[in-house]
């Protein structure tokens, strides 16, 4: 069960641990305000630990796919695999419910392993992605967590199992190039099964930053990333704003969930 609390600014972080103990008789406002003080002090001292920061893409810094688009792209991709004759994956078809589009690639992956079919529905979904760019909903406060992040020391990158192209176009298009540079860790068509919980993408981005393990944090939105940074023993700070995204990071261990940008920026502004 997690818990919700609320500051008075009406900012909401969200704590998958106990509200810390009070005294008996303590009113609901006293518990809500020191389960704020507790959460935004391991926050902070969180923050203060790193310089290198690996950022999650779809999540984190967007939404790129809201619920339509990402129907509408996984429809897409059960018709690619019908019109190619692999029927146990065509339209209507059983696939466990999947509806994220990176979810059925990872299937096809493992399915067919190193194959000209694969690679070719990677770049159909890269394409889908980049599409999706120009309509993509920035999350609420995340260009200026980036920005305040990388002008106040931080090193920065972008791990994720989206394509690379539309990470960068994203990035282009928002006017954050210059805070992540050539630092951006995208799936690898040839080889699915470096996705996440695999730590591949986390590893590219600790070499290519030289970074130090122990002041690095890894943001992200899905049990898959907190797993990856676990497998290598990273910090991780988590981002979701679905109830039950909290629940099942909460669930797996996550310590820190914000479902808000806002008390990151507050404390990266000294605030």
């Amino acid at each position: 069960m997690t818990s919700d609390v609320t500051d008075a600014n009406d900012t909401t972080v969200t704590n998958p641990q106990a509200v810390p103990t009070v005294p008996a008789g303590a009113t609901d406002t006293t518990r809500c305000e020191q389960a704020v003080s507790v959460i935004r002090e391991n926050l902070r001292d969180r923050i203060a630990a790193t310089r290198y920061v690996l950022f999650g893409f779809d999540g984190p810094l967007c939404r790129l796919f809201d619920q339509s688009a990402a129907r509408t792209a996984s429809e897409g991709m059960r018709t690619f695999l019908e019109e190619r004759g692999v029927a146990a994956l065509a339209p209507g078809a059983d696939l466990g419910g999947l509806s994220d589009p990176v979810d059925i690639l990872r299937t096809v992956g493992e399915l067919h392993p190193a194959s000209d079919l694969v690679a070719d529905l990677e770049e159909w979904l890269a394409r889908q992605e980049q599409r999706a760019v120009p309509g993509a909903w920035p999350a609420m406060y995340a260009d200026g967590v980036v920005r305040t992040w990388s002008a106040t020391g931080g090193r920065l990158a972008v791990t994720t199992d989206h394509s690379s192209r539309a990470v960068r176009d994203y990035l282009t298009g928002r006017g954050l190039t210059e805070c992540f540079g050539p630092h951006i860790h995208g799936r690898t068509a040839a080889d699915l099964q470096l996705l996440k919980p695999h730590p591949h993408t986390l590893e590219q981005a600790l070499a290519g930053l030289g970074a130090d393990r122990t002041a690095t944090l890894v943001i992200g939105d899905s049990v898959r990333d907190l797993r990856a940074a676990q497998e290598i023993g990273l910090p991780f700070l988590a981002y979701a704003t679905d109830d039950l995204a909290v629940d099942e990071l909460a669930s797996a261990g996550a310590d820190l969930v914000l479902n808000t940008w806002e008390p990151v920026l507050d404390i990266l502004w000294g605030r």
